[in-house]
């Protein structure tokens, strides 16, 4: 079995099809079809049923798939761990990070972090939660910034942070100036929020919405489907509902006066943010001087 052959596999799924994947990989079409039937042979199995419209795994191809994942990212390793005897603060490491905590803070200790290790080349990814740990267990990421542990046996969640969940309005929202919100006065209220993404079972950022809305008996409210965390304060700030948000996230327009958070003692709620990496991966000075600046978060530098 060639590695390439692998890789060739891999990259298919990853790509959505043959063509992407040929593209990716800088081969014609016919070399990584030829690549795919090579593996099969020696696997004994097709790993994917053309159909019409493309390709979709087999039960072979979905059982191979996360061992090839595997292997990749533990030649990758093996690449960084050769290339960490140039120097303990050298190479490349890339954090997949959920969106809502690219916040100042953490954005602000990156900058810092940067400065004082210029030889290491950081790369950022964003995703959903669970999108992070799919890209660490790949070994797409090294790292992974998310909310709520992965119990995944290849993973280990180490918790940082409970990130406090803050409900927000617009200044001149009714129940702006209210010392103390009584979860009644909400009724009637449109929410803001990211709307639900097909294929992903539990999200720890959209669970806690939920659940909040569901204790005080809101869970009827109207909600405003938002797929973007910028547009969603723009939406609040102009008093097109309510959101909740979590506390870093907002802090700037806090700050200035552009969102006001709603004293409501009853949606008081945290959110744990949990730093996720490969159980067995190779961890370079450069991992292990980022994985030191992200324990120490939110901490100001």
């Amino acid at each position: 079995m060639e590695l390439d052959h692998v890789e060739a596999f891999v990259a298919i799924v990853r790509r959505g099809g043959f063509t992407r994947a040929a593209s990716t990989l800088h081969l014609s079409q016919p070399a990584i079809s030829r690549r795919l039937h090579l593996l099969e042979g020696e696997l004994g199995a097709p790993l994917f049923e053309r159909i019409r419209t493309g390709a979709v795994l087999t039960d072979a191809g979905r059982a191979f798939l996360p061992h090839a994942e595997a292997l990749l990212a533990s030649m990758r390793d093996g690449i960084d761990a050769v290339g960490a005897l140039r120097g303990a603060h050298r190479g490349a490491v890339t954090l997949a990070v959920v969106g809502t905590l690219a916040s100042t803070t953490l954005t602000e200790r990156l900058r810092h972090f940067r400065e004082a290790h210029p030889a290491i080349d950081l790369r950022l990814r964003t995703a959903l939660s669970s999108e992070v740990s799919a890209l660490v267990r790949r070994g797409d990421a090294t790292l992974g910034l998310r909310y709520d542990s992965d119990p995944h046996p290849d993973l280990v969640s180490t918790r940082i942070h409970d990130e406090p969940m803050v409900p927000v309005c617009a200044p001149r929202h009714r129940l702006a100036r209210v010392r103390r919100v009584d979860p009644k006065a909400l009724a009637g209220e449109r929410w803001i929020t990211f709307p639900p993404r097909s294929g992903v079972a539990h999200e720890p950022y959209a669970s806690v919405f939920q659940q909040r809305l569901a204790a005080l008996g809101l869970d009827a409210a109207e909600i405003i489907p938002i797929d973007s965390l910028t547009a969603q304060k723009r939406m609040v700030e102009a008093g097109f509902g309510l959101a909740l948000l979590s506390e870093s996230a907002v802090d700037e327009e806090i700050r200035t006066g552009t969102l006001r958070a709603l004293r409501v003692p009853a949606m008081r709620v945290t959110i744990p943010v949990v730093l996720i990496h490969r159980r067995r991966a190779y961890q370079s000075g450069a991992t292990r001087a980022l994985m030191a600046l992200l324990t120490a978060w939110p901490k100001r530098p």
